[in-house]
Formats: C-alpha cells, sequence, structure tokens
C-alpha cells in the first residue's frame, strides 16, 4: 500500500501539493464549510476561555447566536463531529485573521491497519444485508417539539503544529432540536464534559433549515426511499468539498448521516445508494473508537491518501461508529496513522435538550466490548 515505485507522475504532484498544504493558507483560500466550522470553533473556545480568565468569570461563557443589537455572536459549538476531515494548513490567527488550522477528529496515536487489504466484491452484498436488516428495524415516534439525543466516544487529533498530535478519548453528546423550520439555536452539545448551546452560523442570519447540516427525523424521512433516486440526489445536493472527488464527498455525506434516530426506509436506502458508489470496498480489519471489531465498508480518497471506514456489528449489523487513517506516508504522520475514529454508544428522542434517557438509549452500547 505504500510502495512508492509504483507512483505516477500526477500522484508525485499530488504529493508536493500536500506538502504546500501544511503551510499557513492565503486569505482569499476557500475551505469547505465542515472546515471552517471546526477551525471557528477551536479558535472561538481559545477566546472564550482567555475572555473567561480574564474577568473571573463564574461558568463558561456560551453563545446566543448574532444578537438583536447586531453584536456579534461570542461561540458556536461544533455542530456534527462525525464529519471525517483531512485538513493540512497548519496556522491558526486570532486577531482579525483567517483561521487556516488544521485540526483532525483521530485515535490516540494508534497505528491503523493501513495495509489491511480490502475486496471490493463483497461490498455490495455486504451493503444490501446492512440495509435489509435496517429496513427491519421498528420506526420510532418523533414529535417535532423533541429532541434527538445522540452519545459518542471520540478522539482528536490537533496538526496544528504540524505533526499530529493526538488528544484523549473524549465523551460527546447531543440534542438536535426537531423543529422542522430554520432555527437559531438549534439544541445543545455536551463536549467532554463541557455543555454548550448548538447555533445557527453567523451568516444564517434566517436560522439553518432542516438538511445536510441539521437532520431532523422528518427530514430524513422526505428523502427519496428509491436508492437510486437518492444517490441523484446526494450527488445533486452534496457541498462541494475542495479538491475532493465527489464520489468520496458523497461516501462521507452519507457516513455523516449514519448511527442515531433515522427512518428505517431511509438507512435501507442510504446503504444500498451507497454501494452504487464506485471504489467502495468491504474490509475484515475494522475497529471503532473503542476498539469494537466489526465489518467494515471502505473508501479510498486516493488523492490524499486516507481511507475512510464505517464499522457494523457483524451480528445485527448496526453501525458501530467510523474511522479514517493513512494508506500513505505524509509531511504529517505515517502510513496507518488513524486521523479520525468515533464509536456509537446510544441514541434516544427526549422531550428537552440536556436531558438524559431514563433508560440509557435505545442502542446503549456502553458495556459493548
Amino acid at each position: 500500500m505504500n510502495d512508492r515505485t509504483a507512483f505516477t507522475s500526477d500522484e508525485q504532484d499530488d504529493d508536493r501539493d500536500e506538502i504546500a498544504r501544511l503551510l499557513p493558507a492565503p486569505a482569499d483560500r476557500d475551505l469547505p464549510r465542515e472546515q471552517h466550522l471546526r477551525h471557528k470553533d477551536l479558535l472561538m473556545r481559545h477566546i472564550d476561555r482567555d475572555r473567561a480568565v480574564s474577568t473571573e468569570a463564574t461558568g463558561p461563557v456560551v453563545s446566543t447566536g448574532p444578537l438583536a443589537s447586531g453584536g456579534p455572536s461570542v461561540r458556536r459549538a461544533r455542530p456534527l463531529p462525525r464529519t471525517v476531515l483531512l485538513v493540512s494548513a497548519t496556522a491558526l490567527a486570532l486577531a482579525g485573521a483567517v483561521t487556516a488550522g488544521a485540526v483532525l477528529a483521530g485515535t490516540g496515536g494508534e497505528k491503523g491497519r493501513g495495509g489491511a487489504a480490502v475486496d471490493p466484491r463483497p461490498a455490495v452484498a455486504l451493503l444490501h444485508r446492512i440495509s435489509d436488516a435496517a429496513a427491519d428495524r421498528s420506526a420510532p415516534t418523533v414529535r417535532d417539539d423533541q429532541f434527538v439525543y445522540t452519545r459518542e466516544k471520540i478522539r482528536e487529533t490537533d496538526l496544528t503544529g504540524g505533526k499530529a498530535v493526538v488528544g484523549p478519548l473524549k465523551d460527546y453528546e447531543k440534542w438536535l432540536a426537531q423543529r422542522p423550520g430554520p432555527l437559531h439555536k438549534l439544541g445543545l452539545v455536551r463536549d467532554d464534559g463541557e455543555t454548550l448551546p448548538l447555533n445557527a452560523e453567523l451568516g444564517d442570519t434566517g436560522g439553518t433549515p432542516a438538511g445536510f447540516g441539521r437532520p431532523t427525523y422528518r427530514w430524513l424521512g422526505s428523502l427519496p426511499t428509491d436508492p437510486d433516486k437518492l444517490l441523484a440526489y446526494l450527488y445533486a445536493n452534496t457541498p462541494a468539498a475542495e479538491r475532493r472527488g465527489r464520489d468520496q464527498a458523497v461516501f462521507e455525506q452519507i457516513g455523516n448521516l449514519l448511527g442515531g434516530v433515522m427512518p428505517p426506509r431511509t438507512a435501507a436506502a442510504l446503504y444500498q445508494a451507497a454501494a452504487e458508489i464506485p471504489g467502495v470496498s468491504r474490509s475484515a480489519a475494522a475497529r471503532d473508537a473503542i476498539g469494537r471489531q466489526g465489518l467494515g465498508i471502505v473508501r479510498d480518497d486516493t488523492r490524499y491518501g486516507v481511507r475512510t471506514e464505517w464499522v457494523f456489528d457483524p451480528k445485527d449489523y448496526s453501525f458501530l461508529g467510523s474511522r479514517s487513517y493513512l494508506i500513505k506516508d505524509m509531511p504529517y504522520a505515517k502510513a496507518g496513522t488513524l486521523l479520525s475514529s468515533t464509536a456509537e454508544l446510544a441514541h434516544a428522542v427526549v422531550d428537552k435538550a440536556g436531558l438524559l434517557p431514563a433508560d440509557g438509549g435505545d442502542a446503549d452500547r456502553t458495556r459493548t466490548t
């Protein structure tokens, strides 16, 4: 998987591109929306904590969104932690500058099975078995005034110094409001014990509508359930990702929607749609953030040398989590280095943001090893 002698001139150009991407980005360079969100969140956390120290605040500074007076929002909490992003710039500016930092979700410096072989032939059959299992699950009742609760374990790796620095395994909880109209207050997150409001982006003056950035149960249920029509919708509506192939962007977009509370027919159609994306393969060496081994569905981003992997329970085909790791050496890390990892622990429907489900969640897997 790491044979440099087989590289074409185009791939060598890609390597030079990657080295160049480690430099601070110019101010007019566009980043994908998801990358902006993560960079901005990291930046605002630093600002908030500095401000809290200087004013001897007794509690965390919270974001209230754009103020009626036109003042700035203090902070927007991270919206969707499951997106796997490979970001290569390393500058983190604070005062009036563009954040071109690089923050990856990652798993604690472990070595992934970067050389593990994948076989494309069984992937379609496995995805159809996963689809059948998803279709057989019962459909929950979700009211518009409720919140969908998700509990996960995640790791994050910081590349602001130019090399991978991996943080500890963290708890992550999210309460996502289900009201269908555009919202300014989207819900609540609890990131490693710190509770933060989940608010609309500063640019979303009218609020954030249900969609890829706020996938409510009602919106998910409105998606086409015919796999071909759903795939066409995904290719037409998935936001463009900087220099990433369209097939990879759609595969990652589906991955962002997996897990949690979803209409069974929608979940079944998503898996069948994923089976039609070119380059999707199956891996026998799949593990989530807490080490649970399962069945893997993978796709390689050959330009950036990254493998994205979904992990499924081998018994009931439920979604366990995801991970991403390098399959070729890069300036910031070696092949096999894990870049992202998540583990789904529980999900439920609750009546209030911050409220924990009484039974721990319909898919409580905290005791799974």
